[in-house]
């Protein structure tokens, strides 16, 4: 795929490509590549990012290309199967959410309000145009008509509020279950690239760059546990790029869950004023592969708009682990 965008992006034959599978958090991994590589002088830039289309995952039928003999077949759903379904546990994200909410005594009533709340931060950042000049818009073609023309993103809603999310059934557990389709993203499609240069060759081509990427980390636990990898990933980061908490200005979270992300802040001891200040992954989506790169994004123009300096992006991801980079503004 990263080559077949590369190409159709119209860069060169001989620019190299590499596609990144580490589920959630592949897009800041591809960031995080980048960097690596031109700090070992490897290369001088890189255009890094991620991409998803949930939507147009394929349903998969096992067995049926060395012929199905005799019984039943089993259509297998490859957006569950490939990027929604722990392996380890056997189980879905949803289940491993509402782990998240008994063990951390996340209530529903705490979930749905945080879920009105990313929806209302976004749609007060669509309305004062704080994303426009971190989306590229897209022209859909009609058969009939003109295009219709893609600026924001879709899954906004403006109007959303906690009383209305508390209707809502649970998803994944019937019996006392908290998680619901109100306050956890949905299905969604989406992509995100940044351009990752070594400073020098920034100066050659007159470029003036929005941030330095300061460290990386990432971290692991129990796959039970995944949805919290963030806390270790911050935890390691800091300590290696110099910063406390309170030196960090901005943090984007990618909200996985509402459960998961009102646990993460809490365990990790961040301000929630800090956090996903125009909005999260419940209000915007969190179209898998790309997600990473999009926090990243909406990170550099939020510290941008508000004329900070020091951020956060991190993430959760499949099987266990986190991911964390740090990021100063260049002023």
């Amino acid at each position: 795929p990263a080559r077949q965008a590369a190409l159709a992006a119209g860069l060169p034959d001989h620019v190299g490509a590499l596609t990144v599978n580490k589920v959630c958090g592949s897009g800041l991994k591809a960031v995080m590549l980048a960097a690596q590589g031109i700090a070992t002088g490897d290369i001088d830039v890189a255009v890094a990012g991620g991409m998803e289309s949930m939507s147009n995952c394929p349903y998969m039928l096992p067995k049926a290309r060395g012929g199905m003999r005799m019984g039943n077949g089993q259509v297998l759903d490859a957006m569950m199967h490939d990027g929604l379904w722990c392996a380890v546990e056997n189980w879905s994200m949803g289940e491993a959410a509402e782990a998240v909410v008994e063990r951390y005594g996340v209530t529903r009533e705490d979930q749905d309000a945080f879920a009105a709340d990313s929806h209302r931060k976004a749609a007060t950042a669509i309305r004062e145009c704080f994303f426009k000049d971190e989306i590229l818009p897209v022209e859909i073609p009609q058969r009939r008509g003109d295009p219709i023309r893609l600026e924001y993103d879709e899954a906004v809603r403006p109007d959303t509020t906690a009383g209305a999310l508390a209707r809502l059934r649970p998803a994944f557990k019937k019996d006392g279950g908290t998680v619901t389709a109100g306050n956890a993203p949905g299905v969604n499609d989406g992509a995100a690239a940044t351009v990752v240069m070594a400073e020098d060759r920034a100066a050659e081509l007159g470029v003036v760059p929005m941030a330095r990427i300061v460290g990386q980390a990432f971290s692991g636990r129990p796959a039970k546990w995944l949805l919290m990898t963030p806390v270790e990933a911050v935890q390691k980061l800091l300590p290696k790029v110099g910063w406390s908490l309170d030196d960090v200005d901005l943090i984007e979270l990618n909200e996985a869950f509402s459960a998961q992300a009102l646990a993460v802040i809490r365990e990790l001891g961040a301000d929630p004023a800090k956090v996903n200040v125009n909005g999260g992954a419940v209000a915007l989506g969190h179209p898998i592969g790309a997600s990473g790169a999009r926090i990243l994004t909406t990170l550099l123009y939020a510290l941008k708009t508000r004329n900070l300096k020091r951020g956060v992006a991190t993430l959760c991801l499949g099987g266990g682990n986190g991911v964390a980079l740090a990021v100063e503004r260049v002023q």
